[in-house]
């Protein structure tokens, strides 16, 4: 039987108690807006967030026969979500607690009231529970007593709170959720796509084609905003998207002033797809400062940090090549004495470089690291001068674009184990001269090529229906996948749209998908920003086509 965190009713099935979460955060919408209080302290937000008393000590969450909780552990973010607009995990149903849905009594929604035609189909919920005021809410968490003075589930934590944090926790749930964001209007969702100015230009013109085309197609089936009868229902359809295309200029230092300047000129909701080159950081930075959402951005070289929560990658991009490399480095070798030397070559400046610190640290001390920097342009001699410095028993990893595959110079080094990046050099059309294409192995976070030709085919079939032109395949199908990801997580949302429930409702729904075009599979959980997490390290099966085949099994580093 399902548990619920917050809440006076018994439990009920899974169904029934997902659609009253539903329904309660759709009753954010139909309550209207609330009055917004004075702002407050960072007090109550870190007691939310991460569980840090005001004193700096760790919150402490109590439940009978079970160990205490504390700090993040014990945090109501944890289970209520960033949003306070709660989740559904497994069995455990954990209700909304953003201020208009605890401050407002419990109401009776019908489905023909929801803004979503998705919803329709579930049933009617029942009155929920009495409105909280400060009073009864401080009971709530202290004693785990509800509104109407019935116990909360066992799920629900016990807080010894002072006066002080009680009122700043309280004043802080009143501030989640609020009634409008910018973006959004009550017929439109504004949205932007990012191009950096070292996006290559074939590749930006293929992602505006697919994200130009979806919006249109998704706003042809848009009705005003005016119901329209389905099945005996009236039925409101989603708000218009509106696109914004955001092309930056200059170095990437000026990158944040001028997204700042985009955002007071055009708000949005969130930022969908967009192309990036050697650096994305400044976008991912602006997208975390400014609390929009970033998804599944077309960038081999994503940021990682632990604890930014709006930007959402499809994977670590040549950051996971390297632990793929990795992985199979680090197994027992017939040497297992000898330190490995591991000689690596990337173009300064590229993202290359970021790949061999990346395969470098994970990899100390147990190898000694020779890294080959070679200057920005030029012809093949810094290349071939690099590889002088490979010796028989080496491993060689090259990070390094297909221009520079193609000029490796005949006959390869002898006896070197040979690793090469897939995402720069281009996968199976990799140019690698035949004598390399023997002896090298090549990083490969996607899926197969001959198992994911039927994912493929659908996002294909549909570039042929609106006749987009296949420019460049995976850039493309990857748009296509963050817009159709985007409606998914829109429908789900029955109208609520909040920037950080938008994150956590990606979170949710992106294991769900059948569809996920170069990837194996992508899924998120709570607090994960990378949705493909594994890969092959692959070889030519011959030394003249562009078959590959797995030299291994798929890795999860």
């Amino acid at each position: 039987m399902p548990k619920v965190a917050l809440g006076d009713r018994p439990r009920t099935p899974v169904r029934g108690a997902l659609w009253r979460l539903l329904a309660a955060v759709a009753a954010l919408a139909v309550c209207g807006a609330m009055t917004m209080p004075v702002p407050v302290s960072g007090v109550g937000e870190r007691l939310y967030r991460e569980g840090q008393l005001p004193t700096g000590e760790p919150l402490r969450g109590e439940r009978a026969g079970a160990p205490p909780l504390l700090g993040r552990d014990a945090a109501c973010a944890q289970c209520h979500r960033r949003s306070g607009l709660g989740m559904v995990e497994g069995q455990s149903i954990i209700p909304p607690i953003a201020g208009r849905v605890l401050f407002a009594p419990g109401k009776r929604i019908a489905p023909d009231s929801i803004a979503h035609s998705d919803a329709t189909h579930l049933p009617a919920t029942p009155p929920d529970r009495s409105a909280y005021d400060e009073s009864t809410l401080a009971r709530a968490i202290r004693d785990g007593i509800g509104a109407a003075g019935h116990p909360l589930d066992y799920l629900m934590p016990r807080f010894d709170l002072d006066d002080a944090s009680m009122h700043e926790l309280i004043a802080y749930l009143r501030r989640l959720a609020p009634a409008r964001v910018t973006g959004v209007t009550d017929s439109e969702l504004h949205f932007a796509t990012i191009v950096t100015p070292d996006a290559e230009p074939v590749a930006r013109d293929g992602m505006l084609n697919v994200l130009e085309k979806y919006f249109a197609a998704n706003n042809a089936a848009y009705y005003g905003g005016a119901p329209r009868a389905s099945g005996g229902r009236s039925i409101r359809l989603q708000r218009q998207w509106l696109l914004h295309v955001w092309r930056l200029t200059g170095a990437p230092e000026t990158w944040e002033t001028q997204l700042d300047q985009r955002m007071r000129a055009e708000p949005v909701f969130a930022v969908v797809s967009g192309l990036g080159g050697n650096n994305w950081e400044p976008v991912h930075r602006f997208c975390e400062r400014q609390s929009v959402p970033c998804l599944l951005p077309n960038v081999d070289l994503p940021v990682v940090a632990a604890d930014d929560f709006y930007p959402v990658y499809f994977s670590q991009g040549v950051l996971l090549e390297a632990q793929l490399i990795a992985a199979r480095l680090s197994q027992p070798r017939p040497d297992s004495a000898a330190r490995l030397r591991i000689v690596q070559v990337f173009r300064r400046g590229d993202i290359g470089a970021a790949a061999a610190a990346r395969l470098r640290a994970a990899l100390a001390p147990a190898a000694e690291p020779i890294d080959h920097a070679i200057e920005p342009g030029g012809g093949p001699q810094p290349l071939i001068q690099a590889l002088r410095d490979v010796r028989a028993g080496d491993v060689l990893v090259l990070w390094l674009r297909a221009a520079d595959l193609k000029a490796l110079p005949a006959p390869a080094p002898k006896n070197p184990e040979v690793y090469a990046s897939g995402v720069m050099g281009g996968l199976e059309q990799a140019p690698l001269p035949p004598a390399w294409r023997r002896i090298a192995r090549i990083a490969y976070p996607f899926e197969l090529p001959e198992a994911r030709s039927l994912r493929l085919n659908y996002a294909l079939g549909w570039f042929h229906l609106e006749q987009i032109p296949v420019v460049n395949e995976r850039v493309q199908v990857d748009t296509y996948i963050a817009c159709s990801v985007l409606a998914q997580t829109l429908s789900s949302m029955i109208g609520e749209y909040q920037r950080d429930y938008l994150v956590e409702r990606v979170e949710a729904m992106l294991s769900s998908r059948l569809v996920d075009g170069y990837y194996s599979r992508l899924g998120l959980a709570p607090g994960q920003r990378y949705a493909s997490k594994g890969g092959y390290l692959v070889r030519f099966a011959d030394p003249a086509g562009v078959r590959v085949v797995a030299d291994g099994n798929w890795i999860v580093p």
